[in-house]
């Protein structure tokens, strides 16, 4: 096939969405570059491109049959690339990266865009780099975590102490696990061990940063994080060196405006000493890239989150690849006897012989206390983690007090008079509940700034009790629809004045970052009548505001709430509705989980068992069992080759 004919038909793909138009440039781009590139290489150029569009860092060469069949991609393309190209054209560097200026490496069977092989080969030698980095012996560590994590009853491990002291032992770890597993109490006691170590043998404490990927995400650790400070069993010189404040990564990382640039990097590095960074699944490779830059070489980093969720919506899945042999451990002789007189567990049952360097510093917490052995939401997790379709449709079938099934299609069933119907005075059963809030205890005309911003503080608490979670933004069951429908809903309820435009009531969330606001990608504000500097009443966005985006006069000021004039928001929408994805990092006591009638390619496990655990006490899941059974037999998979580097380390 010549070129101009392989153009034209990648014209006619972008034309019918295979293709993005992006990819398509990039074809041209890459013909325009080498006149001698032919149509194989042109079309690998496309489709590398297409992959990066849908997370993949490379294009796998020995995937295309099952990228093929996934795609739908034409026969005619099949043809073309039957042949592994050799990196001989301009335009392609082999595995050392030469020539410096072509962009398009190959590496093996994966063929990568310049910039993301540079991500992965940074990812990868910044992670080996911190693996043989054995910090405090284990005689060091004894004593104090028999104290800070006395033993399990009845459990013959104590995971999160074997988390702990694998943690304490070296300059980079991965503490895994699902929703209530004590992901978060296991790292303030990992903190206040590191202090008490620290300050025993010098003055000042250890530099200590705390971060997450959004800023939803730094609201919630920042809130847990208080919390299990106040219970941690040290000194008080101890607990006043371990931080209260969660940044987001983009700010930990000082990010710039219209640039991929941060103001830390390798030349600039963090002022840290250990750096914990929750809910590391949201991570893509381009910023856990641009985080290991910023670290200095002693600095530790401490990664925390559930490898079963969703991956980052950008490419790269960092923390599956680091995860993807946790729950067999994979450790060694020598970490299972330096355990057993560090901490007095045992691990011997997960050794194994294939044991490689990274699994030595990776521990899953295995015990979940948010969700007992009778609760339907965990054993639904448990089993859509698990992929047993048997079990599932078994609890879907069984009455649970936490949990519903409306196993219908959202057209038949529409769930927006639903949402609007329900209400219970004391338990968030729907949309109304934060509306009645909102009403019943609205302050008085003449009550002043602070009562007006508790009032606000108390409403926000009550919306994130309830949310609506979809798969997709369009379709009868996407976010766009749901959130007219439910808008209309409650106005025909009486509950808002009006279903569009600004009005008092209506939930909006940030779709991009607003670093002059103090606003982050994914937060979630109401509007309201509140009073104005010159006293009068007009509509407000508030939204909660962490310590990390407080300022210090403020923090004494009771409850923390910024309210913004919303002709300054340009960057919103209404959030009635969410994606499964923008829920990462967030839970709510009610979550209903609303599944596509078609089977759309982001219906998967993945998607479906972070949808269930963003609830904390009820469930109610909308879809039919086709639906379902759809996304248990469908695998999130990234291809990528950051396990196997690691692996070579």
């Amino acid at each position: 096939m010549s070129r101009d004919a392989l153009l034209a038909m990648l014209a006619e793909a972008a034309a019918r969405r295979v293709l993005r138009p992006l990819d398509l440039a990039f074809a041209r781009f890459i013909a325009e570059c080498d006149p001698h590139a032919e149509a194989p290489l042109l079309l690998m150029a496309a489709l590398a491109s297409r992959q990066l569009g849908d997370g993949h860092p490379c294009l796998d060469l020995q995937a295309l049959d099952t990228l093929a069949l996934e795609q739908e991609w034409p026969d005619a393309w099949l043809a073309l690339l039957s042949s592994t190209p050799s990196p001989t054209s301009p335009v392609m560097a082999g595995s050392d990266g030469l020539p410096a200026d072509a962009p398009l490496v190959l590496d093996g069977h994966r063929l990568y865009l310049r910039r993301y092989w540079n991500y992965e080969c940074r990812v990868a030698a910044g992670i080996s780099a911190r693996l043989d980095d054995n910090r405090l012996p284990a005689e060091t560590l004894h004593d104090e975590l028999q104290r800070l994590f006395p033993a399990d009853a009845g459990a013959a491990i104590t995971w999160p102490r074997v988390a702990c002291a694998l943690a304490a032992r070296g300059a980079f770890s991965v503490i895994t696990g699902g929703p209530g597993t004590g992901k978060t109490t296991t790292v303030v006691r990992l903190l206040g061990l590191l202090q008490t170590l620290q300050l025993r043998q010098h003055d000042a404490p250890l530099r200590i940063r705390l971060a997450a990927p959004t800023g939803k995400a730094a609201a919630r650790l920042n809130a847990s994080i208080a919390r299990q400070i106040a219970l941690l069993d040290v000194t008080e010189p101890v607990r006043q060196a371990i931080p209260l404040e969660v940044e987001t990564l983009h700010r930990l990382l000082g990010a710039r405006p219209d640039s991929r640039r941060y103001a830390h990097d390798s030349r600039h590095p963090l002022h840290v000493d250990v750096l914990v960074v929750d809910e590391a699944s949201m991570i893509d490779l381009e910023m856990m890239a641009a985080v290991l830059d910023a670290l200095p070489p002693h600095a530790r980093l401490i990664l925390i989150g559930d490898k079963d969720q969703l991956a980052s919506v950008e490419a790269g899945a960092v923390l599956g690849e680091l995860g993807q042999r946790a729950e067999q451990g994979c450790y060694t002789v020598a970490t299972a006897q330096w355990l057993l007189a560090a901490s007095s567990d045992d691990i011997t049952a997960f050794v194994r012989d294939d044991a490689q360097s990274l699994d030595q510093r990776i521990a899953m917490l295995r015990s979940s206390h948010r969700f007992d052995a009778v609760s339907g939401i965990g054993q639904l997790a448990a089993a859509v983690n698990a992929g047993d379709a048997a079990a599932v449709n078994a609890l879907l079938e069984s009455p649970s007090p936490d949990m519903t099934w409306m196993a219908s299609s959202v057209t038949a069933t529409p769930i927006a008079p639903w949402v609007a119907d329900r209400f219970a005075e004391n338990e968030p059963q729907s949309f109304s509940f934060y509306l009645e809030q909102l009403r019943r205890h609205r302050p008085a005309l003449d009550a002043d700034d602070a009562t007006y911003r508790q009032w606000a503080h108390d409403v926000l608490e009550a919306f994130n009790r309830f949310q609506v979670l979809c798969a997709v933004r369009q379709g009868p069951s996407g976010v766009e629809h749901l959130n007219r429908d439910i808008a209309a809903a409650l106005q025909a309820k009486g509950l808002i004045e009006a279903d569009r435009g600004w009005y008092e009531g209506r939930p909006v969330m940030m779709t991009r970052n607003d670093y002059s606001l103090g606003l982050m990608n994914g937060d979630v504000g109401i509007t309201l009548r509140m009073h104005g500097i010159d006293g009068e009443l007009r509509l407000y966005v508030a939204f909660p505001m962490s310590r990390a985006t407080s300022s210090p006069a403020s923090q004494n000021d009771g409850a923390q709430v910024r309210c913004v004039l919303p002709s300054r928001l340009g960057d919103v929408e209404t959030v009635y509705a969410m994606t499964v994805h923008k829920s990462q990092g967030s839970e709510f006591e009610h979550t209903a989980l609303v599944l596509p009638d078609d089977a759309p390619a982001v219906l998967t496990r993945e998607l479906l068992y972070t949808g269930i655990t963003r609830a904390r006490r009820w469930l109610t899941l909308v879809g039919t069992q086709a639906a379902i059974e759809h996304a248990l037999a469908q695998r999130t998979r990234r291809y990528s080759g950051l396990a196997e580097r690691l692996a070579a380390s």
